[in-house]
């Protein structure tokens, strides 16, 4: 039996609680927030169609109900807010993610933690380094949903299943990730040459990197701007990070972790390719970037250790 901790009841949250109740992830599922009250509506809303799914015992608690998790993720704090600096909204959030440290870990020492909770590079490498939990343990959700969108977009592009699109974004998520070309693919075919290989008389369009890559860059601002917030798509993805964790088959995700000298980086979280399972984000997969794509990632790496050196964690 699984129990789950949900730290933060705002729309990414409540999601994410939803989900896991329709997944059938988790015998027990804990909703904390500082407003109790929303956390309290949330869960009784869920709750109330429980007979319809597996079955879940989901309420509202405290940290002392988080006792025990075997998985616990933080969605808590602050959006950035119109003339704020990106530099004080992570201060902002780097302080209030060291307090929810302070009250959960010692409850649940042994959980897993999937931080969600933007700048989320930033805050999974502040919630490490401030707890001295095993890296395997610590995952921020990255650019896995970046990942979804990348493949997405270019599923559109052949009329293809997602799943037959091997392609990633890596680095920080936010604007100085990226996508490694040389490596991107659908059933072994270079993306850029699929449209050739294809033996029938459909014609496609011509595939351009740029449009490709501004989809991604742009799709959160462009819900944002339609409905006011994202969380639907990063409430799945997180979800499917949570199952990964949950099954006994490893899995490949590009999730937020730390570096020890993998391409020549250390001491910063970024997504890269890593294997995902019951262990944890336990081992990461050396991707054959090139030249360029190595120096891009670099400047991600370089992007994100400028941010932290004027922070105060």
């Amino acid at each position: 039996m699984n129990k789950i901790t949900v730290i933060g009841s705002g729309n990414v949250g409540s999601t994410i609680a939803y989900t896991l109740t329709i997944m059938g992830l988790a015998s027990e599922i804990v909703m904390i927030d500082v407003n109790h009250e929303k956390s309290l509506g949330e869960a009784l809303d869920i709750r109330q169609g429980v007979s319809f799914c597996n079955p879940v015992s989901i309420y509202a608690g405290t940290y002392d109900d988080a006792k025990d998790s075997d998985i616990v993720v933080i969605t808590s704090g602050m959006a950035r807010k119109a003339g704020q600096s990106r530099l004080d909204l992570a201060q902002i959030n780097v302080d209030i993610i060291k307090e929810i440290a302070d009250q959960i870990v010692p409850v649940a020492p042994e959980a897993t933690y999937v931080i969600v909770s933007n700048p989320v590079d930033i805050l999974t490498y502040v919630f490490l380094k401030y707890t001295g939990l095993p890296q395997e343990r610590v995952i921020g959700s990255g650019t896995i949903l970046d990942t979804a969108r990348l493949r997405a977009r270019i599923a559109e592009y052949y009329d293809v299943n997602q799943k037959n699109v091997h392609a990633y974004v890596l680095g920080e998520h936010g604007d100085s990730s990226f996508v490694p070309w040389s490596i991107a693919n659908i059933s072994n075919v270079p993306v850029e040459s699929y449209r050739n290989a294809i033996l029938n008389t459909i014609e496609y369009p011509e595939f351009k990197r740029d449009e490709v890559e501004n989809y991604v860059r742009k799709s959160g601002a462009r819900v944002i701007q339609r409905k006011g917030a994202t969380f639907y798509a990063v409430s799945v993805s997180v979800c499917h990070v949570v199952q990964c964790l949950l099954k006994g088959i490893d899995t490949t995700l590009t999730v937020s972790t730390m570096l020890n000298s993998e391409y020549g980086i250390d001491d910063v979280c970024l997504s890269l390719l890593n294997v995902v399972g019951n262990k944890g984000a336990h081992s990461k997969i050396m991707l054959p970037l090139n030249e360029g794509e190595v120096a891009a990632l670099h400047n991600s790496a370089n992007v994100l250790k400028d941010l932290i050196k004027s922070l105060t964690i």
